[in-house]
């Protein structure tokens, strides 16, 4: 499921406020800029080039903090001053939210509408709608080395889902992938190894029959089955094994075969057979993590940030935490934010907004990278999370992260030392998650679950809803 840049948590039904700030620079909230043509045309010649620091332009930018978020909305305004310092003929102005960065139905009227900002915020599985509304600016000729000198060591999985026909539409700024978190002080009580997570479905169960067997209603595994967190789970687990839940093509479904069998096999032998899944099912997004902080579970399958959420809003404490690779070590479900450019931004436009993407969130040791002002300004520092450089620049960021950290970085190796290749989500993601809710929960609330069945009538339906998107 998509991961909203300021709340960081699911559930999309808050509507976002959007408000123009001034951020301290003089400039009215408009989308021109002096220079070039409209982005709708060609690029121009001098499109690989960077942004000349004499050029005059306003950039308009979607999910600046809102001001209930102080030191965030701090960092942000620093960052603006600094950037302008080196661009003083530009001027950022930004676009607050007081709830999450991306409102579903505000995002689509404003598509509709063209009235999104110059340079727009937008979830990884937004491109798709992006396009068909006609409303994505072609960046291809403006980022290289030149642009977004890490460029190279951003991980490909992450940027290519900014792409399309070879097109590149946008620039990430965070992403997450998907792993088994532990509860440390559970898996040491059970006479486990918190540094050697389980890495197969075998070891899953096996770990989760002797966290229950420490009894005072203590379930060694948990899973989600409701509010279509079920059907995200079964997706990111099948991604776990190699496998997915849709073809390439994205017009069959795939998951009625041998690793969809394992995922619900292994699941309802978990919940029936080994008593090791708790009695209370039909799960979503919050309950695991409550009954995790609570001490009553001692695994389940989740991003890092889930930990933030457990330790800031729940009370828990990080060195009780630890993350492994989703079981299977073949895949992982890759999730997170990017930025999308208007179609009608001027080349101007287009090579301001680069700059500041790159200077805020795709350069080491700056921006959202700068761990030790996060540090002094009372944020976390340490998540694997985001985690999509690669390479030299991974080497450097890992460093840096290290050196302001403010939790156990060492609780995340296991997670860390091994990544995965990343799997978008699937097209039509929530309604496939809908019909997958189905046979999570028929394992996991009837003991006589027939699971090829479950799997074969929800394929069925997941092809109609695939066949009704074309």
């Amino acid at each position: 499921m998509t991961r909203p840049r300021t709340t960081r948590r699911r559930s999309r039904a808050l509507v976002a406020a959007v408000v123009v700030a001034g951020l301290g620079l003089t400039g009215v909230a408009c989308s021109g800029g002096s220079g070039g043509a409209s982005g709708s045309g060609a690029a121009p010649a001098d499109a690989s080039a960077p942004l000349d620091p004499k050029t005059k332009v306003t950039i308009t930018i979607d999910c600046m903090p809102p001001a209930t978020k102080k030191p965030e909305l701090k960092e942000w305004n620093e960052d603006v001053a600094a950037f302008h310092k080196l661009y003083p003929n530009v001027t950022v102005d930004g676009k607050s939210t007081t709830g999450q960065c991306e409102d579903p139905a505000t995002f689509a009227a404003q598509l509709k509408g063209g009235t999104e900002p110059d340079v727009f915020y937008s979830y990884f599985t937004d491109l798709p709608q992006v396009l068909d509304a006609g409303q994505a600016a072609d960046i291809t000729p403006y980022v290289n080395r030149r642009t977004v000198p890490t460029l190279d060591d951003i991980a490909p999985d992450v940027l290519d889902v900014e792409k399309d026909s070879g097109k590149l539409y946008g620039l990430p700024a965070s992403d997450y992938t998907m792993g088994i978190l532990i509860n440390r002080k559970l898996f040491k009580e059970a006479g486990l190894d918190p540094d050697k997570p389980p890495a197969t479905w075998e070891q899953v169960r096996a770990d989760a029959k002797a966290i229950a067997a420490l009894g005072h209603g203590i379930a060694g595994y948990g899973d989600y089955s409701a509010g279509n967190n079920g059907g995200w789970h079964f997706t990111a687990e099948m991604d776990g094994l190699g496998a997915s839940v849709v073809n390439a093509a994205g017009t069959k479904a795939t998951f009625d075969d041998a690793q969809g069998r394992q995922i619900l096999d292994t699941l309802h032998a978990m919940r029936w057979d080994d008593d090791s899944m708790g009695q209370t099912q039909l799960l979503k997004w919050g309950d695991l993590q409550k009954q995790m902080v609570a001490g009553k579970l001692g695994m389940f399958i989740a991003a890092p940030d889930d930990i933030t959420y457990m330790v800031e809003t729940l009370g828990g404490h990080y060195e009780d935490y630890g993350m492994g690779p989703m079981p299977g070590g073949k895949g992982t479900l890759l999730g997170g934010d990017a930025y999308l450019f208007k179609k009608s931004d001027t080349p101007d436009q287009i090579k301001a907004g680069i700059a500041w993407l790159d200077f805020k969130f795709l350069k080491e040791g700056q921006g959202q990278f700068d761990y030790a002002r996060t540090k002094a300004d009372g944020l976390p520092v340490g998540l694997p999370q985001p985690e999509f450089y690669t390479g030299a620049t991974k080497a450097t960021d890992d460093r840096l992260k290290a050196a302001s950290a403010t939790m156990p970085v060492a609780n995340f190796a296991a997670f860390t030392a091994h990544p995965l290749p990343g799997r978008a989500e699937p097209p039509n993601a929530q309604e496939i998650y809908k019909v997958l809710d189905n046979a999570m929960s028929g394992v996991l609330t009837d003991r006589s679950a027939n699971v090829d069945k479950l799997l074969s009538t929800a394929a069925a339906q997941v092809d109609e809803v695939l066949a009704n998107s074309q």
